[in-house]
């Protein structure tokens, strides 16, 4: 696990930069992240010279076998996790201690107060997330893993689509096949949206059948039992060859087209030291043009790893710088409401100079049924 020492490190520096005694890390990625363990109900206290993951016995054997060398701190059943942490905190006679003022509630700050007295809090919202944005080549390597489960999931589910299927039991199934294919679960509840249903960026599925409109939108990911995601969205087409069908066909690739070309404009611009509101400006400005920029209403796109959604986020007032080893996902898109929606999303890591796309679903026109 010479990797979580090393994110420990990194993490250490700002003990040192703050001049605080110690960091309680309780947000459950972060602890993920920096220890390797992957239960919940714990946390992290990282001083100068330790770092102590505080559990309880329900997880000794896990802990034993994710993170061996780890010191631990097992609470009793009668302590609450922040009893506990406020326990473990008095044991170490620390007098300064950084927070994550994002991932702790106020009842819980209290019950730490109230537990180990004494202490000044500092509470700051990302010191990990912001060390989470660049991926070492462990989490790469996952990253990879849980796009090629999601690709392999949703070749199989391409094969086996059929007119009559509704969005619920297509939804259900690749959620199956993302199994089946080695992912621990989905990423999130699969987006399986028929025709107009797929101008709600996140509609639920229902059971309107696929034969109900010449448009499939699918938006699915796979996760990892280590914990990484992947997310990509395509969009199928699933007319029939009737004239009456023409129009709207046409309609589709037109559409089609200019999201295609706005993810396009968007890997071009993507490099170290671009900001990522550019990234997001050179896509919306393409949808702009075209006459859609109303129809596009979310941001460009979204960090990827221990969480679906995480730093950094690429959106019109972003400004996050990039950096080589950050993985995010390009998802452009035009919503109609009387018609449908096209969403185009892709895996993306940023090089030395420039990008990599990390999925390959084919994307250059859409999919026929």
């Amino acid at each position: 696990m010479e990797y979580t020492v090393r994110r420990r490190d990194r993490l250490r520096e700002s003990l040192l930069r703050e001049g605080l005694d110690a960091l309680l890390i309780t947000g459950t990625a972060n602890v993920t992240y920096l220890t390797g363990f992957t239960g919940d109900s714990s946390a992290l206290v990282l001083t100068a010279d330790r770092a102590i993951l505080m559990s309880d016995p329900r997880y000794a054997g896990q802990i034993a076998d994710e993170c061996p060398e780890l010191e631990t701190y097992l609470r009793s059943p009668q302590r609450g996790v922040y009893q506990a942490l406020g326990d473990l905190l008095t044991k170490l006679a620390v007098r300064s201690v950084g927070c994550e003022a994002n991932h702790l509630t106020l009842a819980d700050a209290q019950t730490l107060r109230d537990t180990a007295t004494g202490i000044a809090w500092k509470p700051e919202a990302g010191r990990v997330e912001r060390l989470r944005m660049i991926k070492d080549d462990y989490e790469l390597m996952q990253l990879r893993q849980a796009i090629r489960v999601a690709e392999n999931a949703f070749s199989a589910f391409r094969a086996t689509l059929r007119a009559d299927d509704t969005e619920k039991d297509l939804a259900d199934h690749l959620e199956a096949l993302v199994r089946r294919c080695g992912g621990a679960a989905c990423a999130f509840a699969p987006i399986v949206a028929v025709g107009t249903r797929a101008a709600l960026p996140h509609c639920p599925p229902t059971q309107r059948r696929v034969r109900e409109a010449g448009l499939l939108l699918v938006d699915w990911g796979a996760r990892l039992a280590t914990g990484y995601h992947s997310d990509l969205t395509r969009v199928i087409d699933t007319h029939t060859n009737t004239t009456s069908d023409q129009a709207s066909r046409e309609r589709l690739h037109r559409l089609y087209a200019v999201v295609r070309r706005a993810q396009q404009a968007a890997l071009e611009v993507v490099r170290p030291e671009v900001k990522a509101c550019e990234v997001d400006r050179a896509a919306r400005a393409v949808i702009e043009q075209a006459g859609y920029g109303e129809q596009f209403g979310h941001g460009l796109g979204h960090g990827i790893g221990l969480q679906i959604h995480e730093m950094p986020f690429l959106r019109a007032n972003s400004e996050v710088t990039l950096a080589e080893g950050m993985v995010f996902t390009l998802e452009p898109g035009i919503y109609l409401p009387d018609w449908g929606g096209i969403r185009i999303e892709d895996d993306v890591r940023v090089t030395a100079d420039g990008c990599e796309l990390l999925t390959s679903v084919p994307r250059e026109t859409a999919l026929v049924l």
